[in-house]
């Protein structure tokens, strides 16, 4: 629906009063736009990780380097979808009351108006939240720790185990907390 409609807009753009400033501004805006997301996107913070050598038989194994690639929005679009959702549930609610109540009005006014400050703010914190909790469940640093203990892997001037763990999860944080509020600026 909206690609559909999306070159209608641009030509009732075009059309207007100083059309062709308006339309080329336009475009410029959306190719910016898409820029920085797929620049976004496509950003990582490579944690370096090094394996140990070691001897099985008469071979030697190991001895390598590589990261651990760790995405700016590793929840990708999965909170906006879910935050949109959940606000949905109290408009959808009051739908079924009463529609002169005090409370379907107040629900209508400050929840089912996206341009409302209530629902921008729930839906900024919602966000929030749900990044930190989608990346907390597909990304556990303990297990990275172990697994990378168990094959001989540590990062470099962090001791193996439970130090790893908490720099992976310090790392994850901080990522997480940049990656959370760009995807509430593009939202």
């Amino acid at each position: 629906s909206i690609a559909a409609s999306f070159p209608t807009a641009l030509w009732s753009i075009a059309g207007g009063a100083n059309g062709a400033t308006n339309f080329i501004i336009m475009i410029a805006v959306i190719v910016v736009v898409i820029g920085l997301v797929v620049f976004v996107e496509q950003s990582q913070r490579r944690v370096p990780v090094q394996y140990a050598k070691r001897m099985v038989g008469r071979r030697m194994y190991g001895g390598s380097s590589t990261y651990i690639p760790i995405k700016i929005n590793m929840a990708n679009v999965i909170p906006v979808i879910f935050a949109a959702s959940l606000l949905a549930v109290p408009g959808l609610i009051a739908q079924f009351g009463d529609q002169s109540a005090d409370w379907v009005i107040w629900v209508s006014t400050n929840l089912g108006d996206p341009a409302a400050p209530l629902h921008i703010a729930l839906y900024v914190l919602m966000i929030i939240f749900f990044c930190f909790f989608y990346t907390s469940i597909t990304f556990n640093p303990d297990e990275v720790a172990d697994n990378m203990k168990k094959y001989g892997g540590f990062i470099p001037g962090i001791r193996a185990g439970r130090p790893t763990a908490e720099y992976l999860d310090y790392v994850i944080t901080r990522i997480t907390s940049a990656g959370s509020i760009y995807l509430a600026l593009v939202a």
